[in-house]
């Protein structure tokens, strides 16, 4: 082999090593932060599947409509605005809560760590523009990332969800919006309430971002969290160098009437 075709030769293995440990190490499976696009997508794509299951199961109507009569449209269904007032109810399959944060692992750099899970409880109240009553409660224990070993490691350790299974926020002061949502319209909103995490309870505040899409409330919405503010202690060691102070708590909740 002559020695201009080893060098090729060497060029082409270097570039292939350095793709591989790119897409084995260093590439990150970790999700994007939550954004209100991603969540209407979410809600939109689930209820045109509903709506086309339902449309292929319904038996064809084979009767005669009766002949109407001329007269005032009595058959409009409501706005979809209208008669917000009340108590509405999570929809766990287009939900999530989890966390985001940074870490350093030993031969491969700094990545994102993102856990989330789908087990989450929450509750909202409306009355009129107003946001009376939110609670959130999500299953610590059955949060999951692109470790497993991470997430095996947050058992006993920093977030120790097996001591502290649970975490919490409830509002504490009501949220105006300003008007009853329009279906479409994105609005913007603060929530200041409690978060209960680890054990300990904090007042937080949450910047939410929403919509009323297809008759569902979809919210996002995150908050910077301190470890030592909860008494997180940072999980490093043999592969984990390091793990930022501040950590991300991130939320995408869909309601639908209770």
């Amino acid at each position: 082999m002559s020695k201009r075709n080893l060098m090729i030769g060497l060029v082409v293995g270097a570039v292939a090593v350095v793709g591989a440990v790119w897409f084995f190490l260093l590439r990150s499976d970790a999700p994007p932060p939550v954004a209100l696009d991603d969540a209407i997508a979410s809600v939109t794509d689930d209820t045109a599947a509903s709506d086309s299951e339902t449309a292929t199961t319904s038996a064809p109507e084979t009767t005669t409509a009766p002949e109407t009569t001329s007269g005032p449209d009595t058959t409009s269904a409501p706005s979809s605005t209208a008669g917000l007032d009340g108590g509405w109810v999570i929809d766990q399959s287009n939900s999530f809560a989890g966390y985001r944060i940074g870490e350093e692992l030993a031969n491969i750099g700094t990545v994102t760590a993102v856990g989330r899970t789908s087990n989450v409880e929450a509750s909202l109240q409306f009355a009129g523009s107003q946001v009376t009553d939110l609670a959130v409660t999500v299953d610590m224990t059955s949060l999951e990332s692109d470790r497993s070993t991470r997430d095996s490691a947050l058992r006993t350790r920093g977030l120790e969800t097996a001591s502290f299974p649970t975490a919490t926020f409830v509002l504490a002061e009501a949220i105006d919006l300003g008007s009853i949502p329009e279906e479409g319209a994105a609005f913007t909103a603060t929530a200041i309430g409690d978060l209960t995490l680890h054990g300990v309870t904090n007042s937080v505040t949450l910047d939410l971002e929403g919509s009323l899409v297809a008759g569902t409330v979809v919210v996002v919405g995150s908050t910077d969290v301190t470890l030592t503010d909860y008494d997180i202690e940072a999980p490093t060691g043999f592969s984990v160098l390091t793990i930022e102070e501040v950590g991300t708590i991130e939320v995408q909740l869909a309601f639908v009437r209770g």
